[in-house]
C-alpha cells in the first residue's frame, strides 16, 4: 500500500538539542533493513552503479568508516559464519531438498599473523581454498571449509606438510590450527558460488561495514531487489541471524522516504514540507538504538523507507531544496507526526497518546475539502457478537456488548473516549487512541450510530448520541469566542430549530438493531500535518513554509546541516 495513504508515526516522546546528536553533526543516519525476527541469515548486494566494495566497520559514534581491505567482485553474499548450504543464489542454515552445495564452517587457520589485509590475501594467494580474514582486529588467512572438526584436523596435518612463498621470497609453513563456526562471525562469499572471499568476526565488539566502491559516480547498490545509497553494517553481536543496517547521508536517506511517504506527482511543496518532516523525524532519539544500533527503521512504526527506486527528478529536488532545513521549537528538533488525512481537523497529541507538546494542537482544517481524497469517508459496520469478540480480544473484561457509544469528543470533534456496556450493566470505556486501534477505523474522527446511549448522559439528538457530562462541553457567544460551558441551562441548535439539552434517566439504554454503524472521515492518528491538506494547500499556492507553520504551531524554519 502507497504510504502516502496511511502513514502513522510512533513512539516519538522526546526531543533532542541540536548538540546531542552525533548524527547531527555527520549528516549520516544508520536505516535498520532487516533485523529483530527479520534478521536476515544470508544477504547479498550487487553493484548498480560502480564496481566492487571496501571492507572495514563504522565508528559507533562518527559513524566514519574504517577500511580494512577491498574486493573487485560485484556481487557478494554475507552470511553467518558456520555450515551453509546453497542452492543457487539462496544461502541457508538448514539443507534444501535439493543442495547445490555446502560450505563447511570449520577452517584451518595459519598460526602466523599478518600486518595488513593485503598481506594475508597475498598469502591467501598461494595456498589452497584460502581466503583472507579479520579475526579479534587481526589479520589472519583461513583455508578451506569443513563440515566436521574432524576432517578439519585432518586437512591440518596434511597442510602442515606444505609451504608457501610469500611476496619477499621467504619459504613459509603452512601449518595452521582448526577453528570452529562462530556465533558473531560473518562470512563473504561470490553470490552463487561456493568461493569463500572473506571472513570477519571481531566477537561482537565491530560489526563487518561494507562501503560500495562507485568509482567516478556516487554508488548505488542492489540489495532485496532496491537500490539502496551508501553503506551497509552487518550485526551479529549475539549469535543468530544478521541485522542488516543501511548507513547513509542524511539527505540520502530523505530521498528513499519521500516517494513512498508521499505521491511522487504531487506538488513540489507538498514534497518538500515532506521532506522537512522525514530530515527532522531522522534525527530524533531512536527506540531502536539500545537494541539494534540504528537510528530509524525503514517501516511504518518509524517512516517507510525504500531506497532510491522511485526517486525522480521532482522528488530529488525537493529534498535539495529543503538541504539541511529541519523543523525546532525552543531550539530542539519538533516530533513531526503526520498522517494521511485528519478528516477536517487536526488534534493536540495529548488527546491522542499521552504527551502533550505546545506545536501539535488541535484545529480545524479548511484545506482537505480542496482536494480530492481517496476513501475519505468510511463506514463500518459492527454486529453485538463481533464487538464482543474484538474487546475480549484487545483484552478487555466485558460480557455481551449490548451497547456502545462516543462518551467524549475533543474540541475539535474528534472521538477521545468510546463507552461499552454488556447485558449485565458493566461498562468498558476506551480513550484516545485505543478507540482507534480497538475498532480498526481509519481515523479519530468519527460516530458511532445504533449503538444507544447507555444511561445517564445529556441527549444531543434523537438518535441516541449523548454526552456523560457538559464539563468539556465548549460554547460560541454571538460575537464568536470559543470558551467552555460555566453551567446553567445549555441548548442546541439543530435543524429542528433551538431546544434546550435535556439529561436522560438513571436507567440502560441498549443499542438498537444487530449492532453499530461507524461512519467517518479521514486517515490516520490526526496529529500534525495532514499529507492531502498539505497536498491541497500546496495546490492553493502556498508554500513548503506555510505548510508547516500551519501544521506544527510555533515552530520554525532553519537550515543547521550541512
Amino acid at each position: 500500500m502507497k504510504k502516502f495513504l496511511c502513514t502513522f508515526f510512533l513512539c516519538m516522546l522526546t526531543a533532542v538539542t541540536l548538540t546531542a546528536s552525533a548524527r547531527a553533526a555527520e549528516n549520516v543516519i544508520k536505516a535498520g533493513l532487516y533485523y529483530g525476527s527479520g534478521a536476515l541469515y544470508s544477504a547479498n548486494l550487487e553493484n548498480y552503479e560502480g564496481s566492487g566494495y571496501y571492507l572495514g566497520w563504522f565508528d559507533e559514534d562518527t559513524r566514519d568508516f574504517h577500511q580494512i581491505g577491498s574486493l573487485s567482485e560485484t556481487a557478494i553474499s554475507m552470511t553467518a559464519d558456520g555450515t551453509i548450504y546453497r542452492s543457487g543464489k539462496t544461502y541457508s542454515a538448514t539443507r534444501p531438498a535439493q543442495a547445490d552445495s555446502t560450505i563447511g564452517g570449520y577452517h584451518v587457520q595459519l598460526r602466523e599473523e599478518f600486518p595488513s589485509f593485503d598481506e594475508a590475501a597475498y598469502a591467501a594467494g598461494q595456498l589452497p581454498d584460502a581466503f583472507p580474514a579479520f579475526i579479534n582486529n587481526v589479520y589472519r588467512v583461513r583455508m578451506g571449509s569443513f563440515t566436521t572438526r574432524e576432517a578439519a584436523e585432518v586437512a591440518a596435518a596434511t597442510y602442515a606438510t606444505r609451504s608457501w612463498v610469500d611476496r619477499y621470497g621467504m619459504d613459509r609453513a603452512a601449518s595452521g590450527d582448526v577453528v570452529s563456526p562462530s556465533a558473531t562471525g560473518v562470512v563473504i562469499t561470490v553470490t552463487g558460488t561456493d568461493k569463500l572471499l572473506f571472513a570477519f568476526d571481531c566477537s561482537g565488539a565491530k560489526s563487518l561495514g561494507i562501503q560500495p566502491n562507485g568509482g567516478a559516480a556516487k554508488a548505488q547498490t542492489w540489495f532485496k531487489g532496491y537500490r539502496w545509497y551508501g553503506g551497509f553494517e552487518y550485526r551479529r553481536s549475539t549469535g543468530g541471524n544478521i541485522n542488516v543496517i543501511n548507513v547513509v547521508p542524511l539527505d540520502d536517506y530523505v530521498r528513499g522516504v519521500l516517494p513512498y511517504e508521499m505521491s511522487p506527482v504531487w506538488p513540489l511543496e507538498a514534497l518538500k514540507a515532506q521532506a522537512v518532516c522525514a530530515r527532522t523525524y531522522a534525527l530524533l532519539p531512536s527506540k531502536h538504538y539500545s537494541s539494534y544500533r540504528f537510528d530509524v527503521c525503514n517501516t511504518t512504526d518509524c517512516q517507510v523507507y525504500q531506497g532510491v527506486n522511485l526517486s525522480s527528478a521532482v522528488t530529488d529536488r525537493a529534498v535539495q531544496e529543503t538541504a539541511g532545513i529541519v523543523a525546532l521549537y525552543g531550539g530542539k528538533y519538533a516530533e513531526t507526526y503526520y498522517c494521511s488525512s485528519n478528516g477536517g481537523a487536526s488534534e493536540a497529541s495529548e488527546n491522542v497518546w499521552s504527551n502533550p507538546l505546545p506545536y501539535l494542537v488541535g484545529k480545524e482544517d479548511p484545506y482537505e475539502k480542496l482536494t480530492n481524497i481517496p476513501d475519505y469517508n468510511y463506514t463500518i459496520t459492527y454486529t453485538w457478537s463481533h464487538l464482543t469478540s474484538r474487546l475480549k480480544e484487545k483484552g478487555y473484561s466485558i460480557g455481551t456488548v449490548a451497547a456502545a457509544y462516543v462518551s467524549k469528543t475533543t474540541p475539535t470533534g474528534n472521538v477521545a473516549e468510546i463507552t461499552f456496556r454488556d447485558t449485565a450493566g458493566k461498562t468498558v470505556t476506551l480513550t484516545k487512541e485505543a478507540c482507534r486501534w480497538t475498532l480498526d477505523t481509519k481515523s479519530m474522527r468519527f460516530t458511532i450510530n445504533g449503538g444507544g446511549n447507555g444511561g445517564t448522559g445529556w441527549s444531543v439528538n434523537p438518535n441516541g448520541t449523548a454526552l456523560g457530562s457538559l464539563s468539556d462541553v465548549y460554547t460560541i457567544s454571538g460575537k464568536g469566542l470559543v470558551g467552555l460551558f460555566g453551567g446553567g441551562n445549555a441548548y442546541v441548535i439543530t435543524s429542528s430549530g433551538t431546544s434546550a439539552l435535556q439529561q436522560t434517566g438513571g436507567t440502560v439504554t441498549n443499542g438498537t438493531g444487530n449492532g453499530i454503524t461507524i461512519t467517518g472521515t479521514g486517515w490516520g492518528h490526526g496529529v500534525g500535518m495532514s499529507q492531502y491538506g498539505a497536498k491541497a494547500m500546496a495546490e492553493q499556492g502556498y508554500t513548503y513554509e506555510d505548510i508547516l507553520l500551519f501544521y506544527y504551531t510555533g515552530i520554525k524554519l532553519e537550515r543547521i546541516l550541512k
